[in-house]
């Protein structure tokens, strides 16, 4: 006969994966085409010139540059004001590496 009871199993010890969100080019960073800029979970965030956004409100590059982000005030519908940061691309002429030109 066992002297302690069982132990039995835990109902806790689960932990899901991050889903790796956050910023991924800070300001002043260079960007290509496409690349990705924040990933997040609603618009904390917003896009502006240059920027697009996906279906999970990822904003990404749509053109080569520099990022850029910048603090604005935004009028809300009840009149309050809100801060809001809007992440823009500010492009650079592209240099011509082609070296069967030279």
């Amino acid at each position: 006969m066992a002297h302690t009871k069982a132990g039995g199993s835990t109902a806790l010890g689960r932990d899901s994966h991050g889903q790796r969100l956050g910023v991924k080019l800070s300001d002043g960073s260079t960007a290509k085409a496409g690349a990705i800029i924040v990933r997040q979970r609603g618009t904390k965030i917003r896009p502006g010139p240059n920027v697009g956004r996906g279906n999970d409100d990822t904003l990404f590059a749509l053109a080569a540059g520099i990022v850029k982000f910048k603090k604005s005030m935004k009028m809300k519908y009840t009149g309050r004001k809100e801060q809001i940061t809007i992440a823009s691309v500010h492009p650079v002429p592209a240099q011509n590496t082609d070296k069967a030109a030279s």
